[in-house]
């Protein structure tokens, strides 16, 4: 729904207008479109890539320089040459990669890097506690890091961190800033460093159930502007530019899984079985996360059939929902899966040889166009080379 995306993101600008050189860079995981991403460049968001093809989707688009912040992890070092190349913002892991970065491809004159707070500030249920997640700096490693890369002759830096995932206290993000922007006065005041930016990650949730409220966006904006001007103004250092990176707040709620019921099954207990699985979407399977699910011309209907609606890969947690009430439905019956439009196509996979779907973008002037055709069995087997099975001896 290109309508309601370009609505969303200016809603995201105006809530931080206040800061003159806020950023948000798409995260490009999350739906990695070039269409979606040509239509957030116009409405002026950057690209946060974490791999090679994101880059180049990135590039295909025109977004390039440092409207691109590049933050990977366990990163081979062509992936750090493109990323130099387009001249982007790369946004370090880990204190080794320092070494790394300049061995293999030299270092840039602007570096980010990554902070992990650890149990210094709570994760959530999908990152989990940021002591064990995989991701950034410590503490220590983050001082000694920032002096390393002073000493080797950086001169431009950036603080980022991202410690949550689909949050939706807005106030865990106000904290988020206050613990970057503290840190940057210890930091600049240590090693004798200025910051030109920090980026608090994304991680914004979005309402994925009928009840749950989505986070007040211009609360979040105002709760930082106040702690800007106390740590970052009030302290009398640098003005700092604001970064964020979400993606399933931008495109999530405006996208949806359209499928149509291929089956019903009635033995324990009561399944719906859809014409799509977790190919298409596998977020349920994956963190049992919930999709709202409704059927069109049936939205007044009582949600009397309280059933298990499921895909059809021989894998017994390919369900889209379990123990769902939803209404009566018949074979042939339109339903439609909610929230699908952010790491929904982009975690699909093609186990059971299933073919992945199209993806189609209703314009703001009404007219629908296809921006990602469906796969066919030729994609499929691609990769695989069928002309040199004769000479194969077993």
């Amino acid at each position: 729904d290109e309508r309601a995306i370009r609505e969303n993101a200016r809603r995201l600008k105006a809530a931080f207008a206040w800061n003159p050189g806020f950023k948000e860079y798409f995260a490009v995981k999350a739906a990695p479109n070039p269409y979606l991403m040509k239509i957030l460049k116009a409405e002026g968001f950057g690209s946060d890539c974490s791999s090679y093809p994101e880059l180049l989707l990135s590039e295909s688009v025109g977004v390039v320089g440092e409207d691109i912040i590049f933050t990977s992890n366990d990163t081979p070092a062509y992936e750090y040459a493109k990323a130099k190349e387009l001249g982007a913002i790369i946004n370090l892991d880990d204190i080794s990669h320092i070494q790394y970065l300049e061995d293999e491809v030299g270092l840039p004159e602007l570096v980010c890097c990554r902070y992990n707070p650890g149990p210094l500030k709570g994760g959530n249920a999908i990152i989990g506690r940021p002591e064990e997640a995989k991701y950034g700096f410590t503490r220590e490693q983050l001082f000694e890091g920032y002096r390393i890369l002073r000493d080797k002759g950086v001169k431009r830096f950036g603080l980022h961190t991202m410690v949550a995932s689909n949050e939706l206290d807005g106030f865990y993000f106000v904290e988020t800033a206050h613990l970057l922007f503290e840190l940057v006065g210890e930091l600049s005041a240590e090693l004798g460093i200025e910051f030109e930016f920090v980026n608090i990650g994304g991680g914004i949730g979005i309402p994925y159930k009928p009840e749950d409220e989505a986070v007040d966006l211009e609360a979040v904006g105002e709760g930082i502007r106040n702690l800007y001007e106390e740590w970052i103004i009030g302290k009398g250092l640098k003005p700092l530019d604001l970064r964020m990176e979400c993606g399933r707040m931008v495109t999530g709620p405006y996208g949806y899984l359209v499928s149509r019921v291929l089956h019903k099954k009635n033995t324990y207990k009561q399944f719906v079985g859809l014409d799509a699985c977790m190919v298409n979407l596998m977020r349920p399977a994956l963190y049992g996360a919930y999709h709202h699910i409704t059927v069109p011309g049936k939205e007044d209907a009582p949600l009397d059939l309280v059933c298990d609606v499921t895909g059809s890969l021989c894998e017994n947690n390919d369900k889209f929902a379990i123990d769902r009430a939803i209404p009566q439905v018949e074979i042939g019956d339109l339903v439609v899966i909610h929230d699908a439009g952010a790491h929904g196509h982009a975690m699909g996979f093609n186990y059971n040889a299933k073919l992945r779907s199209a993806e189609l973008l209703l314009r703001e002037d009404g007219e629908v166009v296809q921006i990602r055709r469906a796969e066919t069995v030729e994609d499929y087997f691609a990769t695989l080379a069928f002309e040199d099975l004769k000479g194969f001896s077993v």
